[in-house]
């Protein structure tokens, strides 16, 4: 049965148009045949699935056109094994886009043209979406339409002279370290304060962090192993400082041996991201800093701009945080830079000891 052609009601299962057998419901825990890595991978292809129908199941009942070319364009990405999130993000995109012609007249593939895409672009403005949201949005617009220009439907005019958004380039927030002193000294927690120094002292972002097992850590070589990152999904390997290992090791002797991931929450066998972020600025309240702005992101930036200052290369940085480009990581050379500092104070000593000649 084709989706094109059924109401919401009548539409398949997830996979009729996909190919691929599913579950017929969601899985709760994993078949004691099954590994837990088996598990949750057809968890995952489960949910990407279910995101599709359910975008396409939006398309037929908002009376959108474009069907045929949404659903071959998200079964692309799932076949070329894109996360659930950008499946999501992808599929937002492009239902707001829909959304976007339908109501300022322009239906079909006909009226999609520069003028409809700057349009789209200030119809986000206007709903208050921030410049990275914007961006990230257009991009994904430009990445369907380039698809649907590859399969003849669509003249690559309309790939010509592509709309950017120009980004501030925002400091990121690294936390100052009296405040990290003084966070660290109301963590109590074994496990907590092991998450906060593992993170402080590696960079690793949360998820990643989250997703570590217990075998990915190497005692012996003060290391983490992430198999795949998160976001760029490149594996790399981070290390450990004496204080976090002494946390970790702390926390090994409380942890359940149950769970396969190096930390568990109550009952559950990975911790969640939304648990930690509620500890973090509980945290962050005991110790006088809930106006601050820290985030547990900012725990990654503090680490990056203490090993920058301590002396190691930018290249070296750049591969600890797993930055695919290198701009990332001279963001954190602005951020602060103690030679840069050493140089500026040197000089003007000088300029305040009236030590310069010469005129302008």
């Amino acid at each position: 049965m084709d989706p094109d052609h059924v109401s919401v009601e009548e539409r398949p299962a997830p996979t009729s148009f996909l190919g691929i057998s599913s579950l017929s419901k969601p899985l709760i825990s994993p078949p004691l045949a099954v590994s837990q890595a088996a598990f949750e991978e057809r968890h995952e292809l489960q949910r990407k699935q279910e995101i599709i129908a359910r975008a396409l199941e939006r398309i037929i009942a908002r009376g959108l056109w474009g069907l045929e070319q949404v659903k071959a364009y998200l079964v692309e990405l799932y076949r070329r094994n894109c996360r659930p999130n950008t499946l999501r993000t992808h599929a937002v995109t492009i239902a707001s886009f829909l959304v976007y012609l339908k109501g300022s007249g322009r239906d079909g593939l006909e009226a999609i043209d520069r003028e409809a895409i700057g349009g789209f672009v200030e119809h986000q403005q206007d709903l208050g979406l921030t410049p990275s949201t914007i961006s990230v949005r257009l991009r994904g617009l430009y990445s369907f339409l380039k698809f649907v220009v590859g399969r003849g439907e669509l003249s690559a005019e309309v790939l010509a002279r592509k709309l950017r958004i120009k980004l501030p380039q925002s400091l990121p927030r690294a936390i100052d370290p009296q405040a990290v002193r003084q966070m660290l000294g109301v963590i109590d927690h074994v496990r907590d304060r092991a998450i906060v120094l593992v993170l402080l002292r590696t960079g690793m972002r949360i998820g990643e962090l989250l997703d570590t097992r217990l075998q990915d850590v190497d005692f012996c070589e003060q290391k983490i192993a992430i198999m795949e990152a998160q976001k760029t999904r490149v594996g790399r390997v981070v290390y450990l400082s004496e204080d976090a290992c002494v946390a970790l090791r702390q926390w090994l002797v409380q942890r359940s041996a149950k769970s396969a991931y190096l930390f568990h929450g109550m009952g559950r066998p990975r911790l969640g991201y939304e648990a930690v972020r509620c500890r973090f600025e509980r945290y962050l309240l005991q110790a006088g800093l809930s106006e601050s702005g820290y985030t547990l992101h900012s725990l990654r930036h503090t680490c990056a701009s203490e090993l920058l200052n301590a002396g190691m290369r930018l290249e070296c940085l750049q591969q600890l945080l797993g930055h695919s480009c290198i701009e990332m990581t001279r963001r954190y050379a602005r951020l602060t830079d103690s030679t840069r500092r050493e140089e500026y104070f040197r000089a003007m000593e000088l300029i305040e000891k009236g030590g310069l000649d010469g005129h302008y």
